[in-house]
């Protein structure tokens, strides 16, 4: 069973006064680019040349491949063209048959020299010339200039194989990317207090802990917050009707979730309905948010019942949240909304208060008419509390696109405040919408009754659907209960996981167990299939792995095997790309693209056990299982190692 765990962290104390200041975060110093103006090429050029030749050497924690070209291409253009400092080497995987990479700067570099008088006559001529004033590098094998200045380049096949040996050696950690940010808060998940986790739920979580999961990797100290929605009018609704249901308090805690469903469904229409009970709910609120013990144990009582089920959903996930719900920042809110209004921000409108934003017809509303405050005035309080308190550097907003245009007025209001950066540097926000779950009728996914679906029975099911297959395929015969339940848990889950991730974020997906649960094509089932194949293959040659490693050596001598291993060594650029744009469809494609090439590319055309280059083989197999196992972790796949 996968382990989780999540730590409640309850508001302050209300005060009149929670701040000790609101002072205006400094914003980050002259860019770097600025600062070299004042450089001589010649400082620059040595500066340059030493990171790349103690990058090339190894160390700790090594770029990614495409970092290290573009480190080799920016000492080469600085020498080319000295007075162009904001030239950025344009590296990238070359899609064609003549190079492993390619730099395409040559033609921008052009468009920027071109009638200053410069010697150069064409772009091609620029593309030669930093191709020849390319440091010596071990990385690099040939490079030729195509068409425009295109610089194609080869990489070195005993570079590649040292490279995966040393990787094995030392361990994948040391392919983390390099990120600029070291703080982040990941706010994902987020249910409500007193209602269902639903489906939209079930992706934020999904894929907020893989974001969480690639910037951890990435040496990123990340905050994961779980910003549950428990404060608010509705609790004097459910609070008053729970003292009139239940005189005794303690007997809540008998309660299940879906008894607390319908009890909401319950004080909901009461309010509606009766207005003497609507009249005690609305004093209800006034003593909640007063502190009064009764009324606080009651909620705190309210909330727990809910926080018991969203366990069981983070259990089966294997997901770790810290909680700090609307309650925790709503102290917070006043001050917040003190200093905005003394910036001139929040004006008078209507009877409610709002900021003003340009490019949009709507204000953004931070206290309602009625004087109660909303998600703006919440979610302020947190982006400040955040930014001022927790130090973050990015702060991450998993929901649904539904919640775009909030997100977007809500991130230009804190940079009309002076709380981030208008030219979008560090610190950052950032919103990372998701499309709808849908059923295979192609509408919202929901039961045959049209309610909302349980993520737990949801989770369950493909749990149970996983461990049928495999006792239809014969495995309860081999396998110990034990180890039955740990793949059918691992494949269950996994696959359910996998099937949203797969796809970019912002599209609808389809939930449908047969596809997800099949064992051909791009699946969880297939990827984690692969990973056993490869493992048996290792444990069938006999031979001691981990001694293999220090005495033995890849060598890449059939083109099948060095597809594999330039595959292997885009892992770090991958991953930086995933948490770059916040994708982590990006790293699926990676995976399955990984597996195909083993399966296609390599394992076809290369015999490992029997054949001369066993050795080098079985490493080539240890590594693309090291990098899979890597990939399953980041996406919160538990790795099985026979099927």
């Amino acid at each position: 069973m996968l382990g989780s765990s999540i730590n409640l962290i309850l508001p302050p104390p209300i005060s009149p006064s929670p701040f000790l200041s609101l002072s205006r975060l400094s914003l980050p110093s002259l860019p770097a680019a600025e600062l070299l103006k004042a450089s001589s090429r010649k400082l620059i050029t040595a500066t340059k040349a030493r990171s790349v030749s103690t990058m090339a050497a190894g160390g700790e924690n090594v770029a990614s491949l495409k970092r290290q070209l573009g480190q080799l291409f920016e000492v080469s253009i600085r020498t080319v063209v000295p007075d162009e400092l904001n030239v950025e080497p344009a590296v990238v995987p070359s899609a064609g048959k003549f190079g492993d990479y390619q730099c395409n700067n040559a033609m921008d570099i052009w468009s920027k020299i071109k009638g200053k008088g410069t010697a150069f006559k064409n772009p091609n001529s620029v593309g030669q010339a930093i191709m020849g004033n390319l440091p010596k590098s071990e990385i690099i094998e040939s490079c030729t200039v195509a068409g425009p200045g295109f610089v194609n380049i080869v990489l070195s096949k005993n570079w590649m194989a040292k490279s995966l040996q040393k990787m094995l050696i030392d361990g994948i950690g040391n392919w983390a990317p390099q990120l600029q940010v070291k703080r982040a808060v990941v706010d994902f998940s987020s249910p409500n207090i007193a209602k269902e986790m639903h489906v939209g739920h079930l992706r934020s979580t999904i894929i907020g802990d893989t974001l969480a999961r690639m910037l951890e990797f990435s040496k990123v100290e990340v905050l994961r917050r779980n910003h549950v929605g428990d404060w608010g009018t509705q609790f004097g609704m459910l609070i008053q009707y729970l003292f009139e249901k239940f005189p005794n308090v303690d007997d809540v805690n008998e309660m299940e979730i879906g008894d607390l469903q319908e009890f909401y469904k319950q004080s909901k229409k009461r309010f509606d309905e009766d207005p003497a009970f609507k009249e005690r709910a609305q004093a209800a609120v006034v003593s909640l948010q007063g502190g009064t013990p009764k009324y606080r144990e009651a909620w705190l009582q309210i909330c727990e019942v809910s926080r018991r089920e969203f366990q069981m959903v983070y259990e089966r996930l294997g997901t770790h949240l810290e909680e700090k719900g609307e309650s925790f920042y709503n102290p917070y809110i006043p001050a917040v909304l003190e200093k905005l209004t003394d910036q001139g921000l929040i004006v008078e409108s209507e009877g409610a208060r709002v900021i003003h934003l340009e490019g949009f017809n709507i204000p953004l509303i931070v206290v309602k008419s009625n004087g109660s405050y909303n998600y703006a005035s919440t979610d302020l309080a947190a982006l400040w509390y955040r930014l001022n308190e927790e130090k973050a550097e990015w702060i991450i907003y998993v929901t649904d696109v539904g919640q775009q245009q909030h997100f977007n007025m809500f991130f230009k209001a804190a940079t009309l405040a002076g709380w981030l950066p208008v030219d979008g540097s560090y610190p950052k926000v950032s919103h990372v919408g998701f499309g709808l779950v849908l059923g295979e009728d192609g509408k919202r996914f929901r039961t045959r009754s049209s309610d909302v679906v349980r993520l737990v029975d949801l989770l369950d099911e493909a749990k149970s659907r996983s461990k049928t297959s495999l006792v239809e395929r014969g495995k309860s015969e081999d396998w110990t209960e034990e180890e039955l339940e740990q793949t059918a848990v691992a494949v269950g889950y996994g696959a359910v996981k996998y099937a949203d991730l797969k796809n970019n974020r912002l599209t609808n997906y389809t939930f449908d167990f047969n596809q997800m649960l099949n064992d051909k094509g791009n699946t969880a089932v297939y990827l984690l299939y692969m990973h056993a194949r490869i493992c048996s293959i290792i444990r069938k040659s006999g031979k001691d792995i981990d001694e293999l490693k220090t005495k033995g050596e890849i060598v890449l001598g059939h083109a099948g095997e060095r597809e594999l291993a330039l595959h292997l060594l885009k892992f770090s650029e991958t991953v930086e790309e995933a948490c770059t744009n916040l994708l982590p469809s990006v790293l699926c494609e990676y995976l399955y693209n990984l597996s195909e090439i083993y399966s296609g590319k390599f394992y076809s055309n290369c015999q490992v056990i029997g054949s001369a280059e066993e050795t080098s083989r079985l490493l080539l197999c240890e590594a693309t299982g090291v990098v899979m196992r890597k990939c399953f972790h980041l996406l919160g796949i538990e790795a099985v190692y026979k099927m």
